[in-house]
């Protein structure tokens, strides 16, 4: 008996301290947190595929980052100017190792003689601004824009709980260039207590006001991406939806594959350049607009000290109407003879069954009984109770309407006959 009254309180115990740890485990744990790269300082390029052959591994290396280097700068000016890249200009290679910031070796393949590689070139922003035409390089951009990546796969819906190939996409997505100034979490902190799925689908505006307070955003978009394997390992399938604002307003869409799992975070990498577009286009029609219930609600007026009004004389009294009968005609006649009867202010239906017994509020001025009087008075079986009137027809047929009143006919006016002409 004595270990049966400890069993419950140890149980519970053990509750709360498994509790604790899974909340413990959720902030705590080393499988998360990306934080995003800085790149308001550069100018960047990818994509440049270099085919180098050389006395030996070492020159054919570094003659292709020379070739990479040169191709990256006019592909970056032509992509600024919105030319064909035969028009770009050529730099000397003194000027271009003054604006390269760094070579970012997206894949490379060395051998004895050779050097096969797809390569990256970040310009300095404020060096490269002169040769390339630009004042500072910059782009008009956006206000700052809340961004949660949300990965839904297997059912479940991830943000930044857990690294994953969506968050480190846009952690290192270079966003110098893009018109939307992102504010990107790291999933470190508290991150993955307030920007999840779960958050995105709160209509609350408080809590969204307290959130972007937080990061210094000004508005929210979800970036989403719904992940299907065929099977483990093998092709993928990837649908990814845009989203803005507190609501989720869908803003763009589009789908991607990936031969098998290795090919999974340069499809979520395409996913995001591609995501930045339809943002990018969205802002530009004028769809990124922020929420006006995303503002802080105005200070409460002070009121001036109320001043005692009279009464009104005439006062609409509340009642309650049940119609019965067996067919919509019924109902629509004792409407219609409801809200042409003197004195009712308002009718509104409550609910309304045509078979059956309908229930309709009224604004009546004047008492219950009288109400029923004027409806007994057009026809309808009426009884009342309390603040209730049952009205129903006496026979299948429902009472006429009655003809509106006759238009008023102007009175002639008597003349008075001119002056001289009275006999």
């Amino acid at each position: 008996m004595l270990r049966r009254r400890f069993l419950a309180p140890i149980l519970l115990l053990l509750a709360v301290l498994g509790a604790a740890a899974v909340v413990y485990a959720q902030l705590e744990t080393s499988d998360r947190g990306i934080p995003p790269i800085d790149s308001s300082g550069t100018l960047e390029i990818t994509g440049i595929h270099v085919d180098v052959g050389a006395a030996d591994a070492q020159s054919a290396r570094y003659a292709g980052w020379r070739i990479a280097e040169r191709q990256g700068f006019r592909a970056l000016w032509a992509n600024m100017h919105n030319v064909p890249i035969n028009q770009a200009p050529n730099l000397p290679d003194s000027t271009l190792d003054q604006i390269v910031s760094s070579i970012n070796v997206e894949h490379e393949e060395i051998g004895p003689n050779r050097y096969i590689a797809d390569l990256g070139i970040l310009f300095d922003r404020a060096r490269a601004a002169e040769f390339l035409g630009v004042d500072g390089g910059e782009v008009q951009r956006s206000v700052p824009m809340l961004l949660i990546p949300i990965t839904v796969t297997a059912g479940t819906a991830t943000g930044v709980e857990l690294r994953n190939a969506w968050q480190r996409g846009w952690a290192t997505f270079r966003t110098s260039q893009s018109p939307i100034d992102y504010v990107r979490v790291s999933g470190l902190g508290v991150d993955p207590m307030l920007v999840n799925a779960s958050q995105v689908v709160r209509p609350g505006r408080g809590w969204w006001r307290n959130i972007i307070d937080l990061y210094g955003a000004a508005d929210i978009l979800v970036a989403e991406v719904q992940l299907q394997r065929l099977y483990p390992g093998g092709p993928a399938r990837a649908r990814f939806i845009a989203r803005h604002g507190p609501d989720n307003e869908v803003v763009g869409g589009f789908t991607l594959t990936a031969l098998n799992s290795d090919g999974i975070p340069a499809m979520m990498a395409e996913g995001v350049r591609r995501m930045d577009e339809v943002f990018s286009t969205a802002l530009a029609a004028g769809r990124l607009q922020r929420d006006p219930s995303l503002n802080l609600p105005p200070p409460p007026v002070e009121l001036a000290p109320e001043v005692p009004i009279a009464k009104p004389t005439n006062i609409a009294n509340a009642y309650q109407v049940q119609i019965s009968g067996k067919d919509v005609k019924i109902y629509n006649f004792a409407m219609a003879h409801l809200r042409t009867l003197p004195g009712i202010e308002s009718a509104t239906p409550q609910q309304i069954n045509p078979g059956g017994t309908s229930y309709v509020l009224v604004a009546y001025r004047g008492d219950i009984a009288s109400l029923a009087a004027a409806l007994s008075a057009r026809g309808w079986q009426t009884d009342y109770s309390g603040t209730v009137v049952h009205m129903r027809a006496s026979s299948d047929n429902p009472p006429p309407i009655p003809p509106p009143p006759p238009p008023v006919q102007p009175q002639p006016q008597a003349t008075t006959p001119p002056p001289g002409k009275q006999e």
